[in-house]
């Protein structure tokens, strides 16, 4: 059941609409993608993005692009993606959430597909009232494993402006990840120098944006040292990162009311949006 608050942010927020991310052929496969019709019950997502944006008047020139999570085998869109549209429309930022292609092993696959969403969005900005230089990533799970990749895989023209981690699958050594997603993202049969790669708290430079992590203590789907090695990596290379471990939870709790601390989560988390100018 929605609060009166959540029923008033619902009703100021825009239509959203949807845009497909590659009109003009796909660069890359994952083996089942260019197959029709796309059907979701089968993981065959047509790669797209769906844009939330706030009303004229509230816009702050910031974006967040949304990549929700599901192990790289599925997609959460709900809890942990449209359903974020009001908490930060009301805010005055735009919501683009992406549904992006399963890897099947093929780790260019949803990458290429989160860094498409990131370019139009910019490409967009004047358009939507968003400044492009504003444009963070936000991912959960699997889907936050993607956002720190997009984060600390690309260069200085294309790096999001910040990063929002819920309980994020960070690194794929075997020790602390969740291993659906590592097998999803690069195969059972990895190389060790994948492994490396996609562990994404070696991969911070200095370049790396800001970042916020929020997960539970309990969470026993993707262990809390996934985001406690990132922070230390992002502190070792002086980026400004914080980080919010609620003592129950468990995994997969979004934006759901239901969350024990979820009125906390939302003020500590807008409370850090403030400081993302």
């Amino acid at each position: 059941m929605f609060s009166i608050l959540s029923a008033f942010m619902a009703q100021a927020q825009l239509p959203a609409f949807d845009i497909d991310l590659w009109p003009n052929g796909l660069p890359n496969s994952n083996g089942i993608d260019r197959t029709q019709p796309y059907n979701d019950s089968k993981q065959n997502f047509k790669p797209s993005i769906r844009v939330f944006l706030p009303e004229a008047d509230k816009a702050t020139g910031r974006a967040v692009v949304c990549c929700p999570g599901g192990g790289y085998s599925h997609l959460a869109t709900g809890h942990e993606g449209y359903d974020w549209a009001p908490f930060f429309n009301e805010r005055g930022i735009a919501l683009i959430v992406l549904k992006y292609r399963m890897p099947h092993a093929n780790a260019d696959v949803p990458i290429s597909d989160a860094k498409e969403a990131l370019r139009l969005v910019r490409e967009n900005a004047q358009k939507w009232n968003i400044d492009p230089k504003k444009v963070g990533i936000m991912g959960s799970s699997a889907g936050g494993h993607l956002a720190s990749t997009v984060a600390t895989h690309s260069d200085t023209l294309t790096v999001p402006a910040f990063q929002i981690l819920f309980y994020p699958v960070v690194t794929f050594d075997y020790q602390y990840t969740h291993k659906g997603s590592r097998h999803g993202l690069i195969g059972e049969q990895a190389t060790q120098e994948q492994v490396v790669l996609y562990s994404n708290e070696q991969q911070v430079t200095s370049q790396t944006p800001p970042a916020i992590m929020l997960l539970s203590d309990d969470d026993r789907v993707v262990p809390s040292q996934n985001s406690v090695n990132y922070y230390l990596a992002l502190k070792q290379q002086g980026i400004k990162a914080t980080m919010h471990i609620y003592p129950s939870g468990g995994h997969g709790w979004g934006c759901r009311e239901n969350f024990k601390y979820h009125k906390e989560m939302l003020s500590e988390l807008s409370a850090w949006l403030n400081t993302i100018k």
